[in-house]
């Protein structure tokens, strides 16, 4: 008996295939086989099966299909109830996922190429179709499917590269053009072709094939191959020996691509206080919670400085074999003020380092954490939340299995978190003296301690036992060894208590370092992240990178700094506060804001500088002062580019509000400007509308109507997409009238173009018509033939949503000429939809679909998820003209989950159709 979910969700009993009726039952059962011999409780199932809709009869309807699905596979041991759900027990293959997942690994470790393929292969012939087909209409399922068809994939691949090394070139080539078809920008999959088509013989059509794909890259995306495939070109052209078939007992293995295993525990310290006792009450949590078959939780607390962050650390170093599939680890900032960090960007941080695609990754908080308990299901997962503030910062960062564990630090109890989701306390109180002993002898030796034993009982006793304290005094022996333990002990009488002893050593071990390096600690204080890099400690003090490399050494090698990320950098919170008060006390008022003009420069022209890269066909920003100053290590093309905005989106919003504060208007418009496509793009549509708004007020301080105009436009765009049609209009309006009252012809075509935008969003076509028109004549006149090739495609589109059609298809064939010939591979996307809408209403569903793919393809390319939703429904309807109602059903499930994501209505009229 087996229960298949890699298509039709059916299961097998003696070789007959049995279908399952119903949604819910389908559900039921495809949750239980993918979680084949664990318990799933019974919440967790109605949350998957009914989703949002569950009603008050759930959990009696819930047995009801239990019972069904017993007599249906005709054994009631086949899904046992436990206390707390259910468990399907079907031995240890009772689903064709794990007979693959088997067959996969079997391959990857197999040291012949002939067993590497044959498995790979069987495992590749489980797939039917579409996994979980019949329920991925439900968010969780869907994301199940989308995860196995990503298996299947990384399957195929490898199966093509081990049949390459058998030999079997002449055979793959009909197979592996079928995949570049389908996926005509993987270039994976284009080096395996082009290396096929080398070994049958065919050397000019692997050139071809090449110089095919390097013009698709250069239309769609706007760069060039890969160095790797520009050296397989190479190594074709001079008929390279190194690519001829490899010999028959090469034994060369061949493993299937694997998803991204994080590894994110910072560096475990050296000072560590070696807390014995806590270390083994962790170790048997952890043991009994694994024994238990329940996740670990677990709250270590303590003061300020108690070396909480040095327990979770070390302790997760010693244990991290255990937890085979990733580490996570953040710092949540829980008492850095206005620097905490929320549950939403943690989410998106940790779904990142799993490699989910930022199309994929969801706005909305409860999306967010319900994709991240998705990933880390039946994973073993350790995740460290350092420095929380609440339970309530935690709560969505629990994973749901129970082969992770968590690690909390916290200044506070989490008494909540204790009491509602079982988490085992661990306090951590002042060192012992042999402990406080044991750390500093860790760091300035046996023999330094026995020849000072008077000194380092002061010394003890002075840093009134806190490892903080320990840990920055004996970083003062160490990077002075000519300074006596004495010295120090000298150095920090008149403490009076625990924080007063903090006081004394941060004063000491700034005092310790060279002038430069304690006026970049002070400086620090003013930037606002999380963590900040080299080039922007560069900027804060007005000196090039190569010279702040050894000033940042020099403050870690004093423990005034953490290097917790390679290349990021970041203070503990009690040393920030420091920084901050030796900055207020130790600079002129006129450094203080020299230094700031500096960091703002920073943060403006990098992110001006990135935003070019992410959108190379945007007007660039006009009026862009020079900065003071030489900004080293800006991003140097696209994916660096998004690199920078998701690393420093936090900081860029804090600089933003504080120039806001300030009254540094210049800044305030153009750093909005400079970050608005990114927000756009990625979802973060609340900080988009909130820097518009504080843009709309600098510019217009400012006198500059035309800057004014756009943050209107950009706000009107925001408000539409979060559904506030009445405000998006109101900022057009507002937009209109700034540009009519400077004769500014670009900017009124864009205000007009923006309004039949939002009349088709209203359904008032008719009007959205003669404002595309508007738009039309207004851009030709000002002499920008791609905005007029995008209106051109608006027009168009009016027509469609009209019913013209006639007049609807020539104008955006016409549009779709010109953006190819103009190079304007950003908006081709859009107007390959319209097309497809158009040939769907005329009845060419084959056309259709094949201009749908394409704008898919273009918008995955670009990362814009609310118009790849978009597509996505228009898919829908023309596969259901098509007559073939699964895909269609397919597509608006897509839709319905990308919309939800991003918190978007046009989710609930989408439900409509699938509910049909």
């Amino acid at each position: 008996m087996r229960v298949r979910l890699l298509g039709s969700v059916e299961f097998v009993v003696g070789g007959t295939v049995r279908p399952v009726p119903g949604l819910r039952r389908k559900a039921v059962l495809a949750m239980l086989g993918l979680h084949p011999g664990q318990i799933v409780s019974s919440d967790r199932l109605i949350d998957a099966v009914w989703a949002d809709d569950a009603p008050a009869t759930a959990l009696n309807t819930l047995q009801r299909h239990v019972s069904y699905l017993r007599e249906l596979l005709g054994a009631k041991d086949t899904i046992t109830a436990r206390a707390s759900g259910y468990q399907l027990d079907l031995g240890e293959e009772a689903t064709d996922v794990l007979v693959a997942e088997r067959l996969i690994r079997a391959g990857r470790q197999a040291a012949d190429p002939q067993r590497t393929a044959a498995c790979l292969r069987e495992a590749v012939a489980l797939w039917r179709g579409r996994p979980l087909t019949g329920v991925t209409t439900l968010r969780w399922f869907a994301e199940q499917a989308d995860r196995l068809d990503l298996l299947e994939h990384e399957a195929v691949r490898s199966l093509a590269e081990a049949r390459l090394d058998l030999g079997e070139h002449r055979q793959l080539i009909p197979g592996l053009e079928q995949l570049v078809a389908e996926r005509p920008l993987d270039e994976g999959l284009h080096r395996l072709l082009l290396t096929a088509l080398y070994r049958s013989g065919r050397q000019a059509a692997a050139l071809e094939r090449f110089q095919q794909l390097k013009r698709l890259l250069a239309e769609e995306l706007g760069i060039d191959p890969s160095p790797a495939l520009r050296e397989l070109e190479t190594a074709i052209l001079r008929q390279d020996p190194a690519l001829d078939t490899p010999a028959p007992d090469a034994s060369a293995r061949i493993t299937v691509a694997a998803p991204p295993v994080p590894s994110q525990l910072p560096l475990a310290t050296r000072a560590f206080a070696p807390r014995v006792r806590e270390l083994a009450g962790l170790d048997a949590m952890l043991a009994d919670s694994r024994a238990a078959g329940t996740m670990l939780i677990t709250v270590v607390s303590g003061t300020a400085g108690a070396g909480k962050t040095a327990l979770a650390v070390h302790w997760s170093h010693q244990v991290r074999r255990l937890f085979p599939d990733g580490q996570l680890y953040v710092d949540l900032r829980g008492f850095g003020g206005d620097r905490m960090i929320d549950p939403p960007a943690v989410l998106r941080r940790f779904l990142d380092a799993y490699g989910v695609p930022g199309h994929r990754i969801p706005a909305g908080a409860d999306e967010l954490a319900a994709l991240y308990r998705s990933v880390l299901a039946d994973r073993q997962v350790l995740v460290v939340l350092d420095n929380a503030r609440d339970t309530e910062q935690v709560r969505p960062l629990l994973p749901g299995s129970p082969g992770c564990a968590v690690v909390v630090t916290s200044r506070s109890r989490l008494t909540d978190l204790v009491a509602f989701e079982g988490a085992q306390p661990v306090t951590l109180g002042l060192l012992t003296d042999g402990e406080a002993r044991d750390l500093l002898a860790r760091r300035i030796g046996a023999d330094r301690m026995a020849a000072e034993t008077v000194a380092v009982d002061d010394v003890i006793a002075l840093c009134a036992r806190l490892p903080l304290a320990l840990a920055l005094a004996a970083a003062s022996c160490v990077t002075r060894p000519e300074l006596a333990v004495a010295e120090v002990s000298r150095q920090l009488r008149g403490s009076a208590g625990p924080f007063d002893a903090l006081q004394s050593v941060f004063s000491w071990s700034y005092r310790a370092v060279s002038p430069a390096a304690a006026r970049l600690f002070r400086l620090l204080g003013l930037h606002p992240g999380p963590d900040f890099t080299a080039p922007v400690a560069a900027s804060l003090t007005g000196v090039p990178v190569a010279a702040v490399d050894p000033l940042i050494a020099e403050l870690l090698g004093a423990n005034l700094l953490q290097e917790a990320v390679p290349g990021r950098f970041g203070f503990h919170d009690l040393l920030r506060a420091y920084a901050v008060d030796r900055a207020a006390a130790d600079e002129t008022a006129t450094g203080l804001a020299a230094a700031d003009r500096r960091l703002r420069d920073h943060y403006l022209h990098t992110s001006v500088q990135a935003a070019m890269l992410l959108t190379p066909a945007r007007q660039p920003l006009a009026g862009l002062a020079e900065s003071g100053h030489d900004i080293e290590q800006a991003p140097g093309d696209r994916d660096a580019a998004v690199a920078w905005f998701h690393d420093e989106r936090q900081a860029l919003q804090a600089m933003l509000c504080r120039a806001a504060d300030g009254g540094h208007d210049e800044h305030v418009w153009q750093l909005a400007w400079a970050a608005q496509d990114f927000l756009d793009r990625w979802g973060h549509w609340e900080d988009q509308v909130a820097n518009q708004l504080l843009a709309t007020e600098a510019a217009g301080r400012l006198g500059l109507s035309a800057a004014r105009g756009h943050a209107h436009i950009s706000a009107s765009t925001t408000y539409a997409r979060l559904g506030d049609l009445d405000r998006a209009q109101d900022h057009l309006q507002q937009a209109l009238d700034l540009f009519a009252g400077l004769g500014d012809c670009g900017g009124q075509a864009k205000v007009q173009y923006q309004l039949g935008w939002l009349c088709n969003r209203q359904g008032r076509h008719g009007q959205a018509v003669r404002h595309a028109r508007q738009a039309l004549r207004l851009y030709r006149a000002a002499g920008q033939p791609m905005m007029a090739a995008r209106t051109l495609n608006s027009l168009g589109w009016g027509y469609a949503l009209s019913g013209d059609f006639g007049r609807a298809r020539p104008r955006c064939e016409l549009a779709l000429a010109q953006m190819q010939r103009l190079g304007d591979h950003a908006f081709q996307a859009g107007t390959s939809d319209s097309l497809g809408y158009i040939h769907h209403h005329l009845g060419n569903h084959e056309l259709a679909i094949a201009h749908y793919l394409r704008a898919l393809e273009l918008y995955r390319g670009h990362d814009d998820r609310y118009y790849e939703a978009d597509t996505l429904d228009h898919l829908g309807d023309a596969h259901r003209a098509a007559g073939d109602p699964a895909a269609a059903r397919t597509a608006w499930a897509q839709a319905v989950d990308i919309l939800d994501r991003l918190g978007h209505a046009d989710a609930g009229r989408i439900r409509v159709k699938l509910a049909a």
